[in-house]
């Protein structure tokens, strides 16, 4: 097949696309609450011919769609959550809803998919099973989890799983890869330190926990300069200390949080033992107890090596090898389609987002996904689930 021909057949499908687009753009539902979401694309699936399962991970939906005597099994999953974030954007398809927003490109993300799975249930040309995988809760809420211990994988077996992510920057057009940890673990760790309240005029009669968490800031700092290889990548940021309410008193307890990342799963534990280590033997040597919660949040994103380099061809010649990066750098921030690279081989990759208008940074109240992504995105997904399920 000319790949002129994909993106002819791929471009008449994407006003109706746009347009679903800029519909759940407008209509932004929180990790969970993905309800009037999740209505819409179970909706347009089953209209199209697939057989559509929901609620697993509450409101997650899977089209299945069958053809040919093909064995092989392709999963490929898109998110659907929005952000608490006022909009600022301005566009006339801005959020509806106050302090709810589409800042990560979820819609876009989502629409892509359905597009793709307009063009593959209109052509079929693949002989196997398509498993499509519409997430809730990605943005926190570990939706991907909830998805896989309600029964994902066994349900409708994958024997590969993809994803993709916008990426602001990122000229639109290209796809970029990278095989191994692409996106890095991410925990939240709490400190609670408990001293002895005092006044402020005669110290000597308090054990002070500011000092006692001043002194575990400073000293979290040496881990990642000291305990981690230099070839490795980490993260420890103190993000918020909080203790005391007056000047002249001594307060009894501070707390610290702290996020942590890393791009390797020994050196994650590590991190955890050396934070814990470091809170309990630097409050202790100033009078105070330090108690640890470490929450453990998403695992680092592994990409697996033949998915990856399947998915590159793919791309390649889809649209040339001078739009298609194969050794993306990775990047600190985290992703739960970890849990499913963690159950099944696969591929998270990144498509272009450009750098003109909405094209900041994710997470921003002035962020827009780029709908002329949306032609590259679609076309890469229906030509992939082909050359899988050939």
């Amino acid at each position: 097949m000319q790949m002129n021909t994909l993106r002819e057949e791929i471009a008449g499908l994407l006003p109706e696309m746009i347009g679903l687009r800029h519909r759940i753009h407008q209509h932004p539902e929180l990790a969970f609450e993905e309800h009037q979401t999740a209505d819409l694309v179970a909706e347009r699936l089953a209209a199209w011919g697939y057989e559509v399962h929901r609620g697993l991970g509450g409101t997650g939906v899977v089209g299945t769609l069958r053809h040919g005597s093909g064995g092989k099994r392709i999963g490929i999953r898109a998110d659907m959550d929005a952000l608490p974030i006022v909009e600022t954007t301005g566009l006339p398809y801005a959020s509806r809803h106050h302090g709810k927003m589409h800042a990560c490109g979820h819609d876009g993300h989502t629409a892509t998919l359905l597009a793709a799975a307009r063009h593959l249930s209109l052509h079929r040309r693949f002989s196997g099973t398509l498993h499509l995988i519409f997430q809730p809760a990605e943005e926190g809420g570990g939706g991907a989890r909830r998805m896989i211990e309600d029964g994902l994988f066994e349900l409708f077996p994958c024997d590969a799983v993809f994803a993709l992510h916008n990426a602001p920057g990122q000229p639109v057009g290209t796809l970029a890869f990278r095989s191994g940890a692409a996106l890095a673990s991410a925990d939240r760790v709490i400190i609670d330190i408990k001293g002895r309240g005092g006044h402020a005029a005669m110290p000597h009669y308090s054990a002070d926990p500011i000092v006692a968490g001043a002194s575990v800031v400073m000293a979290l700092q040496s881990i990642v300069a000291r305990n981690v290889d230099p070839l490795q990548s980490a993260v420890v940021t103190v993000g918020m200390f909080q203790a005391g309410t007056v000047n002249n008193v001594i307060p009894g307890t501070a707390r610290l949080e702290l996020s942590v990342r890393a791009l390797d799963r020994e050196v994650r534990k590590a991190l955890r033992q050396r934070i814990t280590d470091i809170a309990s033997s630097h409050a202790a040597g100033l009078g105070c107890v330090a108690e640890v919660d470490y929450q453990e949040g998403y695992p680092v994103l592994v990409n697996t090596a033949a998915e990856t380099a399947f998915a590159a061809q793919v791309a390649t010649e889809l649209i040339g090898p001078e739009r298609v990066l194969l050794d993306k750098p990775a990047v600190m921030g985290s992703e739960d389609f970890a849990y499913m690279l963690e159950h099944r081989p696969g591929c998270y990759l990144f498509l272009g987002n450009g750098d003109g208008a909405g094209s900041c940074m994710v997470h921003n109240p002035g962020y827009d996904f780029n709908d002329a992504a949306m032609e590259t995105g679609a076309a890469f997904w229906s030509l992939l689930a082909e050359r899988f399920l050939a």
